[in-house]
């Protein structure tokens, strides 16, 4: 990104004059896939998924700050990428737009003017992705966040981002000058623009004045992103819900039309409890100056690991984030394969191996896949492997069915360990920041619950449908 900021700047500057001319408590929403350009190699799938899995764990365990001169149910979808969508609907009248749905960041954009500019968004030079972009000229609520609005300072993580509009004095009630542009850096791209208020029209009812960025060009970020972490602009903080909750599709990789439901709840009361739920405690985030991106995390208090009932060897401080906020777990609806930091991963990946005695290692399916380890499964009717389980404070645990952490290959002669590490860049790779990042392909199949008002994270294994 060497030189991007100001070369990306100079761009809004020159698109800043396309943009404008001179409540139920339960809302749910479809949760669904979204389209990419899948490759037909097997190997090359779970690659790809292997490689953006490790990208978006560089991104958060080492987030970039932004660069800057300064209940409702929907349906939630599952893509060929890996990720999950939902589509929500902006201005007025309403324009719908398909949303990475992403509860590791904290702020929403959406593709924005006729002049959006995606590069490096599709695998092939001449079939341009189709993008769905916002329009601001068609709709009548769009209005460009001044700079001495408050929320200025809530997009930029500061207070004193006022500083900056120097052609601004707190008392010049006509001040016209707009809040500073956005320069958001993710593990496997990038995005830029200007931030809008506008109503977020959801159904049975309208938010107005909702923060939402307008961003005029990207860099492999295809998508919008509908940030539903922790932080002052997320779409959890702004509409105020109590809880949240979706359950994941199995991955659906040829993005056919799939979606299961994102119920937002706005009404929940202090001691309702969801039936047959287990529920383990959101730990509190670690404030550090200089990772604020570790604020948006839903960190959750993890005991300990086992494979076949035999207890992980994790070191202690490994398992809870300390004061540097290095360590402890997080739940991340946009990494696909679960991250684990080497110290954890190998003591994890040695006891597999020691105990799979039926099927011999391959690696060169590793080699191919960037997964390990992988056993050769040909002749074999049926597969059995030894459980992964997570324990968490309370006594929840998760045991993941097979299909959740392993993953046939080719023809039906290799299965791969769907779990990443930082392999042969060597344990100090990634270093910081959250040790293990779940992934949605572990936690396909369950119902999730954020108890936002209660600080708990609830779930229960289900078929999503």
């Amino acid at each position: 990104m060497a030189g991007a900021p100001s070369s990306y700047l100079c761009f809004l500057s020159l698109l800043l004059s396309l943009l404008i001319p001179s409540s139920p408590t339960t809302i749910t929403l479809p949760l669904s896939h979204f389209k990419t350009d899948p490759s037909p190699h097997p190997y090359q799938k779970l690659t790809y998924l292997a490689s953006v899995s490790l990208a978006r764990a560089h991104h958060i365990k080492n987030p970039k700050k932004a660069l800057a001169t300064a209940t409702t149910t929907t349906p939630l979808s599952s893509h060929s990428y890996g990720g999950y969508s939902v589509s929500l609907s902006f201005g007025t009248p309403p324009q719908t737009i398909p949303f990475v749905f992403d509860t590791g960041s904290g702020f929403v954009w959406f593709p924005c003017t006729h002049r959006y500019v995606c590069r490096n968004c599709t695998s092939s030079p001449t079939d341009p992705p189709v993008i769905q972009s916002f329009i601001p000229k068609l709709s009548s609520s769009a209005k460009i966040l001044g700079c001495l609005s408050p929320k200025c300072g809530l997009i930029h993580n500061n207070p004193d981002v006022h500083s900056r509009c120097k052609d601004c004095q707190a008392a010049a009630k006509d001040c016209k000058q707009i809040c500073p542009p956005y320069l958001i850096l993710y593990g496997s791209g990038s995005t830029g623009g200007v931030t809008l208020v506008e109503t977020l029209d959801l159904p049975g009812q309208k938010v107005p004045n909702f923060v939402v960025g307008c961003s005029l060009f990207s860099s492999h970020q295809p998508a919008g992103i509908a940030g539903f972490g922790r932080g002052p602009s997320s779409l959890p903080t702004q509409l105020g819900l109590k809880r949240f909750s979706y359950c994941l599709l199995s991955p659906n990789f040829d993005d056919t039309s799939t979606t299961t439901q994102l119920v937002l709840d706005t009404g929940s009361d202090s001691t309702h409890k969801t039936p047959n739920l287990t529920y383990t405690p959101l730990i509190k985030n670690p404030l550090i100056p200089t990772k604020h991106q570790f604020s948006v995390y839903y960190y959750v208090n993890l005991k300990k690991i086992t494979v076949g009932g035999e207890k992980i060897k994790i070191p202690s401080s490994y398992l809870s984030p300390g004061k540097d906020g290095n360590g402890g777990t997080i739940v991340d609806s946009g990494t696909t394969f679960t991250y684990m930091a080497y110290n954890v991963f190998e003591p994890l990946m040695t006891s597999f191996i020691n105990q799979v005695k039926d099927y011999k290692r391959v690696e060169s399916v590793e080699s191919q896949t960037g997964l390990r380890p992988c056993f050769n499964v040909s002749g074999h009717k049926t597969v059995s492997l030894p459980e992964i389980s997570f324990h968490f404070k309370g006594g929840a645990k998760v045991a993941l069915p097979l299909a959740n952490y392993f993953s046939i290959v080719g023809d039906a002669e290799a299965v791969c360990l769907t779990i990443v590490t930082e392999g042969e860049l060597g344990p100090a790779a990634l270093s910081g920041g959250p040790t293990i990042i779940l992934g949605n392909f572990q936690l396909q199949n369950y119902f999730m619950e954020f108890d936002l008002r209660n600080e708990r994270f609830g779930f229960r294994q289900q078929t999503c449908k």
